[in-house]
């Protein structure tokens, strides 16, 4: 029956009634319409007791419904049609008929009657296919091998190549690969700065600032800045110290010039100690404070921890060297542009004063 649905109907050399004038008649006369394409209940009962049939007897048989009967039978099932064509649905209960919605299509004068969800069957069928095409097919182990191979060759071509402006951009556009990579790296520990606790900065007097000055000086206990800078551990130190002591030394090595002072200013933020004097051998003396009292937590959160202190070093140092090799690179590519120009003006001057 659904077979039957899907069938074409043209509008025009058909020898049943056009599509036009039914339709025209359904909407004039939906009683009339109802007498003409809907059977009686006798003709539905038998039409009931031949369904239930075997298989072949309802093949040999003929029904007693002309298609075009059959498939307004179907449309009639429909619930949207059977309030207009005023049919109650006791006398339709026909096994075998379903309730799913039918449409009716007019493409190149063609009618064509689809039952179903079939449009959103197809888009998702075609959605799916779509998914699979796109998916990026993995690449074996063996052909990734192969492709670093390739790369590699191609590397050490460049490297053995005789020009030696080929070299010189093959080994800078390395360096310059490798230090947006180190640059990329370092954004990881970046740590946001708490902001500054509201405290009472303690003023001392010349005298006070001499006296701390002279005791720290002679006392031998001291806190090591090394090749980590400032940590959380530097500052548990400190605050350690300031258990027994009042000032404690703090040994910056190494220190490139001027570091000094910047460690100074982050030390004093994050510990709250007062400054007492910035020594030319990289030694910073600080003092507590008269009203100290020992933090909770004594390492600040706002800092690295020792192991991400020294990666981060690490790094730091290597885009250094990194940032020096690319200048020196680069100035040697000038001087030899400007080698390879002089030496063409000369050539060219040369075969002048030849020719003359």
């Amino acid at each position: 029956m659904v077979c039957m649905m899907l069938a074409r109907v043209p509008f025009r050399n058909s020898s049943r009634r056009p599509l036009s004038k039914w339709v025209l008649h359904f909407l004039s006369d939906s009683n009339s319409f109802q007498r003409e394409y809907f059977p009686g209940p006798s003709r539905v009962s038998h039409f009931r007791h031949n369904y239930t049939s075997s298989y072949k007897s309802v093949r040999q048989q003929e029904s007693p419904f002309s298609e075009f009967e059959k498939v307004s039978l179907l449309i009639g099932r429909s619930p949207s049609f059977l309030p207009l064509l005023n049919v109650s649905s006791r006398w339709l209960q026909v096994k075998g008929v379903s309730y799913t919605s039918v449409e009716i299509k007019t493409d190149e004068d063609v009618v064509r009657f689809s039952v179903g969800d079939s449009e959103v069957k197809r888009s998702e069928s075609h959605r799916k296919t779509n998914r699979a095409t796109r998916k990026v097919k993995k690449m074996s182990r063996k052909a990734k091998l192969n492709e670093l191979k390739f790369y590699r060759l191609m590397a050490k071509k460049k490297m053995k190549s005789p020009n030696p402006e080929v070299r010189m951009r093959y080994k800078l556009e390395k360096a310059k690969r490798k230090e947006e990579w180190l640059i990329e790296k370092l954004r990881k520990f970046h740590v946001i700065k708490a902001p500054p606790e509201a405290y009472d900065p303690e003023i001392l007097t010349e005298e006070e600032k001499f006296y701390l000055k002279r005791t720290g000086e002679k006392k031998k206990h001291y806190v090591p800045v090394g090749r980590r800078g400032v940590f959380g551990g530097v500052v548990l130190n400190m605050h350690l110290h300031w258990k027994k002591h009042e000032t404690v030394k703090v040994i910056c090595k190494p220190c490139r010039p001027g570091q000094v002072y910047e460690y100074a200013a982050e030390l004093s933020r994050l510990s709250k100690g007062i400054v007492i004097d910035i020594k030319p051998n990289n030694t910073i003396l600080f003092y507590r404070g008269k009203n100290y009292v020992q933090p909770d937590v004594m390492s600040p959160p706002d800092t690295l921890s020792k192991a991400k202190a020294l990666e981060k070093y690490r790094l730091e140092q290597s885009l250094e060297h990194t940032s020096q090799f690319i200048e020196k690179l680069e100035k040697e590519l000038e001087e030899y542009h400007e080698h390879k120009a002089r030496y063409k003006k000369e050539k060219e001057k040369t075969s002048f004063e030849f020719n003359y």
